[in-house]
């Protein structure tokens, strides 16, 4: 899976551009009324002033915040710009966890990740029911050269993924139950290792791998299913 995922453009320092308006995530208005300690210690025993660590997060956000919302996309939709307020706001109450600048871009998708995940029960979205003995039967490759067999060749599968646009890539998505999209959308959208994967759902490596091939099928399935409902299928392959 390629990333299908545009990039918002920024405003200011913490903010993006959507549509006509705009939303900052995290304004220096918000920020100031988060309480800080004093001083905190920073790498290696260095004492780093309030205003030090403010700086340096918003060098982070600057940096992250277009992956940030593209990851918050994938994994909640149209709940995405919350999600990231939701991150921005732990985040910056949590600095002083903190000990590695080159983990911070890690530590605040990882924060993402679980509000996203908090979004998703908040708002009890139901997935398709899973039928896995037939999700772990069908083969998208298999289906679309049954339906369409002649002449056989690579570009059918190609004709039939690039029916698909990025909204309906969204909308198979979160058709998924969450424990397969999420490690989906980190790993193939986003290009996080598995190793990275299993840290931030903290679960173990063979977990993840077991859902990643779970999920593979699945969505295999729900593309199919998805592209009969929309009318994504040419006339002779229905």
């Amino acid at each position: 899976m390629g990333c299908l995922l545009g990039r918002p453009a920024e405003i200011g320092v913490l903010g993006y551009e959507d549509g006509a308006g705009t939303r900052s995530y995290c304004n220096e208005a918000k920020c100031n009324k988060i309480t800080f300690r004093n001083r905190l210690c920073g790498v290696a025993g260095v004492q780093v002033t309030r205003a030090d660590q403010r700086e340096d997060f918003r060098r982070l956000v600057r940096a992250e915040l277009p992956r940030l919302y593209a990851i918050a996309r994938s994994l909640v939709g149209a709940d995405a710009e919350d999600a990231v307020q939701d991150c921005m706001v732990k985040a910056f109450e949590r600095l002083d966890q903190v000990r590695d600048p080159a983990a911070g871009a890690a530590w605040l998708r990882s924060i993402l990740v679980n509000c996203c995940r908090d979004r998703g029960r908040a708002r009890s979205r139901q997935p398709v029911p899973v039928d896995w003995g037939e999700a772990e039967d069908f083969s998208l490759y298999r289906k679309i050269a049954y339906e369409d067999p002649f002449p056989y060749s690579d570009s059918l599968h190609l004709d039939f993924l690039q029916g698909f646009g990025r909204e309906d890539v969204h909308a198979v998505l979160l058709r998924l139950p969450e424990i397969y999209r999420v490690p989906l959308v980190l790993v193939y959208m986003h290009g996080f290792l598995t190793k990275e994967t299993a840290a931030i759902l903290q679960v173990p490596l063979g977990t993840v791998l077991a859902r990643l091939h779970r999920g593979r099928k699945l969505f295999e399935k729900q593309m199919w299913d998805y592209a009969e409902e929309n009318g994504l299928l040419k006339e002779d392959v229905r």
